[in-house]
């Protein structure tokens, strides 16, 4: 599904209407210490998930800087990011148990944030990477996915690289990635500067799949190499297809003769 931009804003103005106002680092800071005390004394309750519910914060988000907290007072300095990441994914690892099971509780709770979600969201990716090599195999199409590109020394590549370009459109397509996300603009011109426009200079033009539709007039880059569309394109044309057009297309010679008609 395609939105138009004023579409879009009107859901996001409304959608942002019903989203708690977000205190951050200030209010955590001083009701770490009651995290504490609850704890101690009520030591099965879920207290990080209802303070999370009570501050109008994302539970996993407050697991997050609780535990960046808890590992500062323990190691006197500030924690990685990757023994932050791997706690926040095994909480078995947190030496305080109270504390671990308070951190799975808002892991589990929380339907936007945190590494539960992530999951969710690389797991949606990788079905969608399926059904798209799914699809070019069900039209015969050759090509490389990224696995297989990474293993020719490739550092940044698309989801597909087609091995015989094709055309969509009326426009050239070399490569495609697939996004199991809504393209907004925020993340499109993210993508476009970080992903889409290398991909371009490398590959030439591509085309990229929304899976879950965008915003319509994102879609302006077909001149310069780039095409979105919200599902596999149904009418490509093949190197073949587009020989066999141009047979038909050729003027015939006379009956019984391999040569074109004279001019």
């Amino acid at each position: 599904m395609k939105l138009s931009r004023a579409e879009y804003n009107e859901i996001a103005k409304f959608t942002e209407k019903l989203r708690p106002t977000r205190q951050c680092l200030r209010m955590l800071k001083e009701r770490f210490p009651r995290y504490q005390t609850e704890a101690q004394t009520h030591p099965a309750d879920p207290v990080l998930l209802d303070m999370a519910n009570e501050v109008d914060l994302s539970p996993a988000l407050m697991a997050r800087l609780i535990l960046d907290r808890f590992l500062q007072d323990s190691n006197s300095g500030t924690p990685s990011k990757s023994v932050l990441n791997s706690m926040l994914k095994e909480p078995s690892l947190i030496p305080d148990q109270t504390l671990a099971k308070n951190i799975y509780q808002c892991t589990i709770n929380d339907c936007c944030y945190g590494p539960l979600v992530d999951c969710i969201k690389h797991a949606i990716g990788q079905e969608h990477e399926v059904l798209l090599r799914d699809k070019l195999k069900e039209r015969n199409m050759s090509f490389l996915d990224e696995t297989q590109l990474r293993t020719m020394g490739y550092d940044k590549t698309p989801d597909i690289i087609l091995e015989v370009p094709v055309a969509v459109d009326g426009h050239i397509v070399h490569w495609i990635e697939s996004k199991a996300s809504f393209g907004d603009d925020y993340s499109h011109r993210t993508y476009l500067n970080e992903q889409f426009w290398s991909y371009w200079n490398r590959f030439g033009p591509g085309l990229v799949i929304y899976w879950y539709g965008f915003i319509a007039e994102l879609d302006c880059q077909r001149d310069r190499g780039i095409m979105l569309k919200e599902c596999f394109p149904e009418d490509i044309v093949t190197l073949y297809q587009a020989g066999q057009t141009h047979a038909h297309a050729q003027p015939r010679g006379e009956p019984g003769s391999s040569q074109p008609s004279p001019q």
